[in-house]
């Protein structure tokens, strides 16, 4: 559970520093310097294995850092929308939790949904205190 702890918060703020303009500066700032010593190596094969190894590690690790903070931002939403619709009075509560239904049942219910969006809507008046 520890690892799993350490793991979240490294990749929360792995994905979160990765997205800044220091990062996007630091990686330009490498790959100039590598174009730079391109003549100095004689564009040889080493030259170029520096820069595909370097890329490709990055981008591997990257993926699974990302793919957490992603993750955990969409459970977050997620979590957030079916207190709202738990919250709401004539909501359906049977949309809770959809994202863990099969695709039949997220297909039935868009045609529902999109059905129901066909049907004139009533305007209802919200008393003030409950605006």
């Amino acid at each position: 559970m520890e690892i799993s702890r350490v793991f979240a918060r490294i990749a929360q703020r792995s994905a979160s520093e990765a997205g800044r303009p220091w990062a996007f500066i630091a990686a330009l700032s490498v790959v100039i310097v590598w174009a730079v010593s391109g003549p100095i190596f004689a564009y040889s094969d080493t030259w170029q294995l520096v820069i595909n190894t370097g890329t490709t590690v990055v981008t591997f690790l990257m993926v699974f850092l990302i793919q957490n903070a992603q993750n955990r931002d969409t459970q977050a939403i997620q979590l957030k929308l079916d207190e709202l619709i738990r919250a709401t009075e004539g909501a359906h509560n049977r949309l809770m939790a959809l994202e863990n239904q099969s695709e039949e049942t997220l297909q039935q219910v868009k045609e529902e949904l999109a059905t129901a969006c066909e049907e004139p809507i009533l305007a209802v008046a919200v008393p003030p205190q409950e605006r």
